[in-house]
Formats: structure tokens, sequence, C-alpha cells
């Protein structure tokens, strides 16, 4: 029953992938449940990614340490995010980040060289691969100039819109620097919206 109810959860994450029922058979057993404990670390700065994760549920947060020592919020992932560093797993360069559970998690994670295996030879897998690339680097984009051209108020409804599975179990302070403001500033715009 649990294999069943498991075997769910990753068919959700490949529907509408163009990925088959024969070629699923081939790719969900690559796939490997993993649990995290709150505060356990997927990835430390200086280390090398050899695997990725998606979340099946649970929040998880991506930071880097600034030149003054502040601890700041890069990305913040919920169900069905792809957790990775792409430059370290790619690329096989010592990461910047650290990657965190903020909550217990339980997440789907699969090694490397399966993931190049299937890579190579299920086209529709690569297909799906390729658009989860371009999404992540789009997002990150986006939050990007956002943080350059758009006032707080907007980037934080901006992720009140899209993701408020975050905005409702992450701690503000993590909300804050991953905005690029402070909590104060966050609680005010907070405190306006509701108003």
């Amino acid at each position: 029953m649990a294999e069943n109810l498991d075997q769910h959860f990753l068919n959700k994450v490949f529907e509408g992938s163009g990925i088959t029922k024969d070629e699923l058979q081939v790719i969900i057993p690559k796939y490997k449940q993993v649990k995290f404990n709150k505060n356990d670390y997927l990835l430390q700065e200086g280390q090398v990614e050899k695997k990725y994760w998606f979340i099946e549920s649970g929040f998880i947060r991506s930071y880097i340490i600034d030149t003054e020592g502040n601890d700041i919020t890069f990305n913040l992932y919920a169900s069905k995010d792809v957790v990775i560093d792409y430059p370290s797993i790619f690329f096989f360069s010592p990461t910047r980040e650290n990657i965190q559970a903020l909550t217990d998690c339980v997440c789907w994670e699969i090694k490397l060289e399966d993931f190049q295996e299937m890579f190579g030879s299920i086209s529709s897998f690569r297909e799906q691969q390729k658009s989860l690339l371009v999404g992540s680097y789009f997002a990150l984009k986006q939050h990007s100039i956002s943080l350059i051209a758009d006032e707080a108020k907007v980037r934080y409804l901006r992720l009140l819109k899209e993701k408020p599975q975050i905005v409702q179990n992450v701690s503000l302070k993590h909300i804050a620097t991953f905005l690029g403001i402070t909590d104060t500033s966050l609680s005010r715009i907070r405190k306006e919206i509701s108003n």
C-alpha cells in the first residue's frame, strides 16, 4: 500500500511531461525516498552536489553567508519543487550554498549517475529535466531583477501569490532575507496589507 502511495507522488511529479508508463517503470525505481529532520543539511558550502531532490512534503531553503557574515536566504522550496544546485552538479564544482530543511521533510532523491544515464537514454526525461532547468533559471532571473527593480511590497505580494504555502509556513526572518529586506520592513508590509 505505501509503495503505491509513493509511486503516486512520483507519477504526479512526472505528469504531463510526455514520459510513458513504460519509461516511468525505468525512472521511478531510480528515486529513493529520504527523510530529513528540521535543520538537517542536504548540502553544505564547499561540498560537490552528487544528487538532487523532489520535495514531497516539508520546506527547505538554500542560503549563503554574505561578506559580513550574515545568513541570507537565496531560495525557498516547498512540495513538488526540485532542490538542486545546478552549477555544482553539472560542473562538479564546490557549492557556495547551504541547503537546509526548515521542517521535517520527505524527499525523493536521485543520484547523479542515474540522472545522467536516464538523461542520455530517455528523451522525454531529458526534455522534462531541461524544462525544469529553464524554469529554475527564469525564476532566479525574475527574482534577481525584482530585487533591483521592484518595491519590497511588490516582491512580497508576488511570493504570496506564487507560493502562499511558503508565506504561511516559513519564518519571517528567512522570508525577509529572501526578499532583500529586514524583518521589521516585512512586518510593516504585512500589517499594511492586512489593513
